[in-house]
């Protein structure tokens, strides 16, 4: 059966609740319409909160060598503020404000670039928070911390980056600089800084969140965050131990004999890659000492005198002109109104076209180019990559200008007159001696590396460019190279540059300057003086290239062989070019162990067991570094260095040392060392068995014997 349901309404319930709806509108009616609720202010407590924007600044990417030392990075720089407003202070116990004003200024003058004075007059402007410029601005971490250290009420710092270069004027054209600009951003502006600009530069995140009237954090509150993506490392070819030789030379040099500039480099001849690029003057990117933009490798374009005498002679190889025992009259050649002379003005009489080449005749270099003509010899120049730029990854190249007209530009030509040329490019041309024929792109970086992640992104690779002549054409060419350095004839240009520790081979150059008045510029010293080599000649796996604007000494030539030598063995005994040892017994070399972080006295006893002459630097019971590096060979009897965990190091006798075994042992005894001359140590200003601080500068005198 079915029941009927009854529901009973209490009216006294439906009233109450629409009198607590209506309260409720009229309460939120009020609350719309009020300035005061419960005597808050509510119109300007909702003012005081409102959305703020962080930028998160992105790290810009590091430059490495190819060893991974870091050559270019960012660092934290410190902006100093005082905050002024009273209201800031809750707790007069704890003073978030500046407070007494004068004894501030007296103690911040003690610490950055600005009287107590100008500090005091920004102290008592009437603002929130004031900086202070230009004393305040750009500060170290060790600055902030000793500011910090004061305790200084309502002085606070604002966090920035600025761009550092740890080794200061160290292949400094190569890696450029970068400047933070008015907007903030760090931005390249010369060598791989400004050419990987993009690369290099992160994309900045932001945080947002909800602040009050006085800019703090609300608790509580939702925070959006996109976190800043870093910039990409990029990792040079620069082999900082050779970067180091070529600095060091040209440092020598400097301090020996006054010159223009000085531009060296090596190059690795199998993959074109630049291992080393000196130059000097020079500048340190951290204080901007700069007085040249102009990069020298690639943005100094010259004449660049007999060097290019390696290149006419294997064009007229490869046309079928050259006969190296075809005899010829040195001295002087007549080309309409003009004469070409030889260096030493009257010649060697008759004498064959190889001699030609080992004594530098650039009556020679005139009969082939005038036998190959204009057409011929420019297409060769080219074909060798002159008077186009390169490509290398460094901005501002130039290309030179190879454009002889005349019959008399012709025969300059032929021996580096009345044409211009790079470094670069010269590296460029000598990479088709080691590699039969074929040309290769020089490059400086090696690989580009996701600073977040580790991967790698970009890897360089060997790039040939083409072939230039045939393989017999090169081998001729070496052999002569071999002969002006290491043959017999004591009237070869480069008998001064035979290296008792490899096998180097080259061309010499001294070319007249062109004068602003026309015509070249007279004196002895007038001139640029060059050398293109090779190392080994068995196998040749470096190039030299080196030149000098108006040298000034008793012998120039003299000179620069001495520079170049000083390098070359400082490189073979890096790399163990030793030939004679390499070839006469192979069980001499040994290949070296990581020894980091292992007892000193069991192991350094097992190399000297092995046959290595082991500096040992300290006498902890552990090894904390070791030169050469794990995977390096060392032939036996040569000098490894091994630091200890001791800070009581004692100078060693080092007489009769090269200066890489010098540089080697400051390096990780980290003392600062300079040296004079070049060769081996005669004399050291710390005498043997005093004791070494970190604070002790070492001076070294080399000589030659």
């Amino acid at each position: 059966m079915k029941k009927n349901c009854v529901i009973n309404i209490n009216y006294w319930v439906l009233l109450g609740v629409a009198l607590l709806f209506c309260t409720i509108i009229g309460k939120l009616i009020y609350v719309s319409y009020a300035s005061t609720v419960d005597g808050v202010d509510i119109q300007a407590k909702a003012a005081s909160r409102k959305s703020a924007r962080e930028t998160l600044s992105a790290s810009r990417g590091e430059i490495l060598s190819s060893n991974g030392e870091v050559l270019a990075k960012d660092v934290n720089s410190y902006k100093l503020i005082a905050y002024l407003d009273s209201r800031r202070t809750t707790n007069a116990k704890y003073p978030r404000h500046v407070v007494d004003k004068e004894y501030t200024a007296n103690v911040l003058s003690e610490y950055i670039n600005m009287s107590p004075e100008a500090i005091l007059s920004r102290l008592n402007e009437n603002l929130y928070q004031v900086e202070f410029w230009p004393g305040g601005v750009n500060l170290s971490e060790k600055q902030k911390q000793e500011i910090a250290a004061l305790d200084l009420p309502g002085i606070d710092f604002i966090a920035s980056s600025k761009r550092y270069y740890p080794f200061g004027d160290f292949a400094s054209y190569i890696i450029g600089y970068a400047k933070k600009r008015d907007d903030g951003n760090i931005v390249g502006e010369l060598g791989v800084e400004s050419y990987y600009n993009e690369a290099l530069t992160g994309k900045n995140g932001y945080i947002e969140y909800q602040q009050d009237a006085y800019g703090y954090r609300i608790a509580d509150t939702p925070v959006l965050t996109d976190e800043a993506k870093s910039g990409n490392d990029i990792y040079l070819t620069i082999d900082s131990n050779i970067q180091m030789y070529l600095e060091n030379t040209l440092e020598d040099l400097s301090n020996s004999y006054k010159y223009e500039w000085a531009v060296v480099t090596v190059a690795n001849a199998k993959t074109g890659a630049i291992l080393g690029s000196a130059s000097n003057p020079s500048y340190n990117p951290n204080i901007l000492n700069i007085t040249n933009y102009n990069s020298p490798l690639v943005s100094y374009a010259y004449e660049p005198g007999s060097t290019m005498k390696i290149f006419s002679f294997m064009a007229a190889m490869e046309e079928g002109i050259y006969k190296g025992d075809d005899i010829y009259l040195s001295g002087k050649k007549t080309i309409g109104d003009y004469d070409i002379n030889d260096w030493n003005k009257f010649g060697w009489g008759n004498i064959t076209y190889d001699t030609g080449f080992t004594y530098s005749s650039n009556v020679a270099a005139a009969n082939l180019g005038m036998a190959l003509g204009k057409n011929k010899l420019i297409d060769y120049y080219k074909l060798f990559g002159f008077g186009a730029k390169t490509g290398i990854e460094m901005a501002n190249e130039y290309t030179g200008v190879i454009n002889p007209k005349y019959e008399i530009e012709i025969a300059n030509a032929s021996f580096g007159q009345g044409i211009t040329t790079t470094p670069v490019q010269n590296i460029q041309a000598l990479t088709c001696l080691a590699n039969e024929g074929t040309l290769l792109k020089p490059y400086i970086v090696d690989k580009i590396v996701d600073h977040d992640t580790g991967e790698v992104i970009y890897r360089a690779e060997k790039t040939e460019i083409g072939t230039t002549v045939k393989k017999e054409t090169i081998d001729k060419m070496l052999e002569l190279m071999y002969k002006t350095v290491n043959g017999d004839d004591t009237a070869a240009t480069g008998h001064a540059y035979a290296t008792e520790s490899t096998s180097l081979i080259g061309k010499t150059g001294t070319a007249q300057i062109a004068s602003s008045k026309g015509g070249y510029e007279t004196g002895s010293f007038n001139n640029i003086r060059s050398f293109a080599g090779l190392f080994p000649y068995e196998d040749p796996e470096y190039i030299i290239y080196i030149s000098v604007k108006k040298l000034q000494g008793s012998s120039p030539s003299q000179i620069i062989a001495s520079s170049v030598k000083s390098i070359v063995e400082s490189i073979a005994k890096y790399k163990n070019l030793d030939q004679l040892i390499v070839e006469q017994d192979s069980s001499k070399i040994i290949t070296l162990d990581n020894y980091i972080n292992k007892t000193s006295t069991d192991n350094i006893e097992y190399l000297r067991n092995l046959g290595i002459d082991v500096v040992e630097i300290g006498s902890g019971d552990r090894i904390i570094d070791q030169y050469p590096e794990k995977g390096n060979t060392i032939i036996k009897g040569n000098k490894m260095f091994v630091a200890t965990n001791s800070p009581n190091i004692i100078m060693p006798n080092m007489i009769g040392w090269t200066s890489n075994d010098v540089n080697s042992y400051c390096m990780l005894a980290n003392i600062e060392c300079t040296t004079t001359g070049y060769g081996n140590v005669v004399a050291q200003s710390i005498e043997e068995g005093e004791f070494l601080t970190s604070s002790s500068v070492l001076n070294i005198n080399l000589n030659r014997s």
